[in-house]
């Protein structure tokens, strides 16, 4: 449908208009829901969405600010400032901004006359997508959900991008978490055909049973229109539920007595390639195809696009050409370390327009200093005319901060390439650079610097060192174009051991803890001792896009490390040694207090720094605000209750020099119910010394006592603050939560780097530890030992790793860069293989617990020469 006005909005989705737009054809062209992701705010409507921990109506004014006029809301009474600040901006109130957005992505999808094709299953839902939109791209002109946008939010997005005057068909995927989310997603969508993945285990605990989940995902496909459910006919649960909601079929099998309408048998191939056959029962017609992979998940994926294709009855030549050309699906964006202090942000699975915005936002929300770049290749398949698709692409890139673009393909080249006349060459400096690249440099206005390249070749032959050094760097590429070679040149090279820190995990955890506590209780996040090994400055500037209201470092070098980095959040130091405190104020860190030797050197240089001269300014030179520890019971550090008299004296006195931001105190047994009593009466001393001091104080401060554990256990003890530490990266250390609620954030993963048969009787490692003791075994050596962080007390059969998901002990002793495990079981295994140390499959708390330690060694533990990688999905 065409954009809908403003005006008719009420008739659409119901509601009534608080206040009409100045403008009053003022369209609803970009479904805007996040204020930090303003792109042209022309035909911007905000949908203030609310939650549990969250409000989108505080962000109006930062969104008029920006431009943005158009607004669904739930009510007058939300709206920070009152009617009177938004003048000439149009305002919907609605039951449920949710709902509304639901309901005009609907409508748009009602509009459009074309097949959709609905993907859910329990996993693989991403993968079948994107591979059907490969395989079918040489017939149809696809709109798709970009990456895993299956939610309730992300539904609506992917189906608003539906163009009717180009696209022909939409490939949608459908998630769910519990009872009735399914059904306002088929509203959304309105499938005429289905695909149904599998049933497995995601997301159990929001259902009564496999057989309750699988109906309602089913929901999906019961509709008007529904034509058509591609499925696996070899899982009884799914086939059952398909007959008995008498859904409109197409089938497909490996069992041979098992009836379909299509039948596979696959066999592997030594070349890592599986030959497979397809069989109509009904006929016994038969096609032969091969496939470039031969991982059962990979295969039980391509066996479901491969139904579709033979559906459609294209050509099983044509389908075999298409599957030789299918690759590998890159499912997230990977955010990595560069050489020469640059920072680069890989997403070079694919590059349409949707996948572009969604990176641009990626790159939007780094906090780094300095210059932003796109290296981006020719845009494929758009399906917009080229002048259009540039025009939106540079359009996008204000938004994002990107200063710099590297545009790489015949195509990009001619549309930003412009004549030498037109060329805006204003410092010496850009005109010395413009003659050294010739045609390839270009300087846009509104300013962002532009180099062309025809190939991805001769940006690589012409790449320097140093060319993209201290930049944050997002690389966007079509398959075909190799951007793979970039990264490779620009990537930091560190050795084949790496740390997956999944990013997407840490938001669904924080939001799990989140929903644990009251409304208005603030968050302080842990970032301490390297954000527990997972990499300090990424995991801070996600918490700072997610609105933490606090962080937390050991030390003050950790503070000034994330300043320089461009983190803005307030950020308390947990242990700040005298000599540090001028750096605290320069750098805006506040210290953790707990001692009288502390306190009163940190007021003589805060004193001494306020009557001083000098060049920085008053503002600069202020005491940054003081968090007091208080001893309940821990007995490591902190002001016990017998202090308080001299404590209050110096507080009244010196008033003006120890702002205090928050009263503290740390349990010493939150998540051991033995020692609950002991935890109540730490509790109980708390609140006496805390009403002591705000009354001396004259006024309220915040105050916080609950860790990870004492969330889940303590929930009245919140105060106004808790600090949410290990909880955060997927371990939970009170044992309570339920066990599918947190998401590990961490895989150790390494590589073997060679084989070796053992001879029965014969050693392998250090002190002959590790001996083939009962017949020849095959010994793996895995290219990680103690100086990454992997203990020496795993060695000699205390710990396991996963290879091709099966367990290999460890044998012999652990090394100093390597280690060896018993691989005889496994003998798909060779060298090159990836082996997981912990992560999915090992939990971290298992772990731990084979060598008597507890999951936060293990997890601090990983050496910083470990490389980390940073995921999204």
């Amino acid at each position: 449908m065409p954009f809908p006005a403003f005006l008719t909005l009420p008739a659409l989705l119901g509601g009534h208009l608080l206040q009409a737009p100045a403008d009053a054809t003022a369209q609803a062209r970009h479904l805007l829901l996040d204020s930090r992701r303003v792109g042209l705010p022309t035909g911007a409507v905000f949908f203030a969405l609310r939650g549990p921990s969250h409000d989108g109506h505080r962000y109006l004014p930062e969104l008029y600010a920006q431009g943005v006029r158009q607004f669904v809301v739930e009510n007058a009474a939300l709206l920070p400032g009152g009617l009177a600040a938004y003048p000439g901006a149009g305002l919907l109130a609605v039951a449920s901004p949710l709902g509304a957005l639901q309901a005009l992505a609907a409508a748009h999808r009602a509009d459009f006359s074309g097949p959709v094709l609905a993907i859910t299953g329990s996993n693989g839902k991403t993968i079948v997508k994107e591979w059907l939109a490969q395989l079918l791209s040489p017939d149809e002109d696809i709109c798709r959900s970009p990456r895993s946008y299956n939610s309730q939010v992300g539904v609506p997005l992917s189906v608003w991008e539906l163009n009717p005057a180009r696209h022909t068909l939409g490939i949608f995927e459908a998630g769910i978490s519990e009872v009735g989310e399914m059904a306002r997603l088929a509203a959304i969508i309105q499938p005429t055909e289905g695909l149904f993945t599998n049933l497995g285990t995601a997301h159990d605990a929001g259902f009564t049973s496999p057989e309750q989940k699988l109906r309602e995902k089913l929901h999906l496909f019961i509709g008007p229109h529904f034509q058509r459910l591609f499925y696996c006919a070899d899982q009884p649960l799914v086939r059952a539920a398909v007959a008995q909601l008498a859904l409109p079929g197409f089938s497909w099998t490996r069992q041979p007595a098992q009836p379909a309408d299509l039948r596979f048998t696959a066999e592997p191939a030594a070349t890592g390639t599986t030959h497979v056959r397809a069989t109509y029962p009904a006929t016994g017609l038969t096609a032969e195809f091969t496939l470039p992979f031969a991982d059962e998940p990979s295969l039980e994926n391509a066996l479901h696009c491969l139904a579709v294709l033979l559906h459609r009855q294209v050509e099983p030549a044509e389908i075999q050409r298409r599957l030789l050309r299918l690759h590998p699906v890159a499912m997230r964006l990977e955010m990595k370390p560069g050489r020469h202090g640059s920072y680069l942000l890989d997403d070079t699975y694919n590059n349409d327009l949707a996948g572009l915005a969604l990176a641009l936002n990626a790159l939007a929300r780094q906090s780094r200093p300095g210059r932003r770049t796109l290296i981006l290749s020719d845009v494929l398949e758009s399906g917009l005319s080229r002048a259009e698709l540039y025009a939106r692409v540079t359009a996008m890139l204000p938004a994002a901060g990107v200063t710099r673009l590297v545009g790489i393909g015949e195509e990009i080249g001619q549309e930003l390439n412009i004549k030498n006349e037109e060329l805006k060459i204003d410092s010496e400096s850009d005109k010395a650079k413009a003659k050294h690249l010739s045609d390839s440099f270009l300087i846009f206005n509104p300013p962002f610097l532009i180099q062309t390249y025809p190939s991805t070749e001769a940006f690589l032959a012409q790449l320097s060192p140093t060319d993209f050094a201290q930049e944050t760097i997002l690389i966007k590429g079509a398959r075909r174009f190799g951007f793979e070679r970039i990264v490779a040149a620009l990537q930091a090279q560190q050795h084949g051991t790496v740390l997956e820190v999944n990013l997407d995990a840490l938001s669904h955890n924080l939001r799990y803890y989140r929903r644990q506590l009251r409304p208005g209780t603030k968050l302080m996040v842990m970032v301490k001792a390297f954000a527990y090994g997972a990499g300090s400055y990424e995991v801070a500037s996600l918490l700072e896009f997610q609105r933490a209201d606090y962080l937390a470092v050991a030390y003050a070098d950790e503070g000034i490390a994330l300043r320089e980095a461009g983190i803005s959040l307030p950020i308390m130091v947990m242990n700040a040694a005298p000599d540090s405190f001028d750096l605290l104020r320069r750098y805006r860190l506040e210290p953790e207090i707990y001692s009288f030797e502390l306190l009163d050197e940190y007021l003589a240089i805060c004193v001494a720094a306020a009557s001083a001269e000098g060049p920085l300014p008053r503002a600069a030179l202020s005491a940054p605000k003081i968090h007091l520890k208080l001893d309940t019971g821990m007995r490591r550090l902190g002001f016990d209750e017998a202090d308080l008299p001299a404590l209050l004296a110096r507080l009244r006195t010196h008033a003006a020099h120890l702002p205090v931001a928050s009263l503290m105190t740390h349990l010493a047994a939150a998540d051991e119910p033995a020692h609950d009593a002991f935890t109540r009466d730490q509790l109980a001393a708390f609140r006496r010394m805390a009403a002591a001091i705000e009354a001396a104080l004259g006024h309220l401060v915040l105050k916080h006592t609950l860790n990870s554990a004492g969330i889940l256990r303590f929930p009245e003890a919140q105060f106004d603050m808790v600090r949410l530490g290990i909880g955060l990266y997927g371990v939970d250390a009170s044992n309570t939560a339920d066990p599918a609620a947190l998401r590990p954030v961490s895989q150790l993963r390494t590589t073997i780097s060679q084989i070796k048969t053992l001879p029965a009787g014969h050693t392998v490692g250090y002190g002959r530890r590790g001996a083939a003791t009962d017949g020849e075994r095959r010994i793996a050596t895995l290219a990680i030992g103690y100086a990454d962080g992997y203990d020496r007390r795993f060695g000699n059969g205390a710990g396991t790793v996963l290879i091709h998901g099966q367990p290999a002990p460890l044998v012999g002793s652990v090394c100093m860069d390597m280690c060896m495990v018993d691989v005889t079981e496994i003998p798909r295994a060779r060298a090159g293989d990836v082996a997981l140390l912990f992560g999915e499959g090992l939990p971290l708390p298992a772990l731990a617990a084979r060598i008597g330690t507890i999951a936060y060694e293990l997890l601090t533990n990983v050496s910083e020469r470990v490389k980390r990688v940073f995921v999204s999905e």
